[in-house]
């Protein structure tokens, strides 16, 4: 039998506000346990939550990126449910009235093609604590430090077939709440992650098989992997005679399986009512037309001007828009030197090489754009070669300063002196009869030997183009 695997991916993102979605404490990340919980994040007796602005205004802006519904009214609700790291005993999130409805997203799929994937809402909530296994001898420790944190959830539509096409969804996501500046996305620590719900039906059913919720997975190689196991898990299951059971699991990384972690709750289950401490959310139709004057150029966008004003591929424009700040990066770069084909090609190349040897972020690195412009333009004004550039970049990147500084202590500048070359290609062509013969033949490869007999003698610093004209000249004559 054919299986069709059907995925929906709820993902956690979180906003970035210096303070909490109901408290005044902090958001920063890294600080000692327990010490940025305050009163209102534990749920203190006589204490009341006061909703953050900010995420309202960053929960529309992420709808308008959508095309999404956004609700005039929107009410807060308590979720309950009784973990240890969740000391009110209840979550206060969006369940019957989100702040963003239907909404949608097209991404694009190996093959090139496209994909339109709906988006079922988007609700703000806050993040419960986290609870600790490491170090405390057999017992759990518990940090609430990430209590009360802002989280946009952002649930898709059971739309996507493959954890391939699952992968795609979650990057075309955490690009656009990172060029909404919603999110910093950090994957590591915990500013973006999500839960797969996996099922598997017979190929042409339209019903949907049992699912199970795969949870808190934080990178993209494990969102595919953890489904890739699910699917198989379920299949063999199924094919077997036995049937799914409806449960929650977590994907172990280093055994690269699921297992299970409680049977799967529903809504009922969560008890959900109005939130009594927090009055509806009424957005009008000013609040998102103020919003919408400070959106920015969103990807898909920015992809097709780049395709259009500079001419490049869709492949390009597609990976240098993949971030905002690659993409702000190249356009700096572009119109410092007025060559779009050769900016690309390096920050594409030499720069996100070095990038990625490194594990950096293009906001990390050691060359900024005006530095990477200010060598493109010494190849373009034939000052040094693109090799030569290769070992100015190196240095560029090691800290030893700008390109001009670096090509004059190393006297690198490329020599186009017509005469100096002329008497160096005359050398080479009287010490290399035999070559020359072979050339003169039709050999034509044999070129290659000649310019790199030249290049040598001047350590890759002759200018190839003129070295290529003078050969030929002379050797035809």
């Amino acid at each position: 039998m054919e299986w069709e695997t059907v995925i929906g991916l709820e993902i956690h993102t979180q906003l970035a506000t210096k303070s909490k979605i109901f408290s005044g404490a902090s958001t920063a990340y890294g600080a000692a346990p327990n010490t940025q919980a305050c009163a209102v994040d534990l749920g203190l007796p006589g204490v009341l939550p006061v909703l953050n602005k900010a995420v309202v205004d960053m929960a529309i802006r992420f709808g308008l990126a959508i095309e999404a519904e956004i609700a005039p009214l929107s009410i807060f609700a308590r979720k309950n449910y009784f973990y240890p790291d969740l000391p009110k005993g209840y979550q206060i999130s969006q369940y019957e009235l989100p702040i963003v409805g239907l909404g949608r997203v097209t991404i694009e799929l190996e093959d090139g093609s496209t994909k339109v994937i709906g988006i079922t809402r988007a609700h703000l909530e806050e993040d419960a604590g986290k609870s600790l296994h490491e170090d405390f001898h057999g017992m759990t420790g518990i940090d609430l430090n990430r209590a009360g944190t802002p989280l946009l959830e952002i649930v898709s539509e059971p739309d996507l077939r493959s954890p391939q096409e699952a992968v795609a969804y979650m990057k075309k996501i955490h690009a656009l709440v990172r060029y909404l500046e919603i999110s910093d996305g950090n994957m590591q620590e915990g500013s973006f992650r999500c839960d797969a719900n996996v099922s598997v039906r017979p190929r042409g059913s339209h019903e949907f098989g049992t699912r199970t919720e795969l949870k808190n997975i934080n990178s993209f190689r494990f969102v595919e992997k953890a489904i890739e196991y699910e699917v198989e898990r379920q299949i063999e299951i199924l094919e077997s005679g036995g049937a799914v059971v409806q449960e929650t699991r977590l994907f172990d990384p280093d055994k690269g399986e699921t297992r299970p972690m409680r049977s799967k709750e529903e809504a009922m289950d969560y008890r959900y009512f109005p939130d009594p401490d927090l009055l509806p959310v009424e957005i009008t139709p000013e609040m998102i037309e103020k919003v919408r004057a400070e959106m920015p150029e969103l990807p898909d966008a920015k992809r097709q001007r780049f395709i259009e004003a500079y001419r490049l591929s869709e492949y390009d424009a597609g990976i240098l828009t993949a971030s905002r700040e690659m993409a702000d990066y190249f356009e700096t770069v572009a119109k410092a030197i007025e060559d779009a084909k050769l900016a690309a090609n390096w920050v594409m190349g030499e720069l996100t090489g070095h990038l990625n040897r490194e594990n950096r972020e293009i906001g990390e690195s050691p060359v900024s754009a005006d530095q990477l412009a200010g060598l493109l333009k010494r190849i373009l004004d034939n000052t040094i070669s693109g090799k030569i550039a290769k070992e100015v970049f190196e240095a560029m990147w090691a800290g030893e300063g700008d390109a001009d500084t670096i090509i004059a202590e190393r006297g690198l500048k490329q020599i186009t002196d017509t005469s100096a070359l002329e008497a160096m290609v005359d050398e080479v062509i009287a010490n290399n009869p035999k070559q020359v013969e072979q050339f003169r033949a039709g050999k034509e490869k044999v070129l290659g030997f000649f310019v790199g007999q030249i290049m040598k003698a001047t350590q890759g610093k002759a200018n190839p183009a003129q070295v290529n004209e003078l050969l030929r000249k002379k050797l035809s004559s």
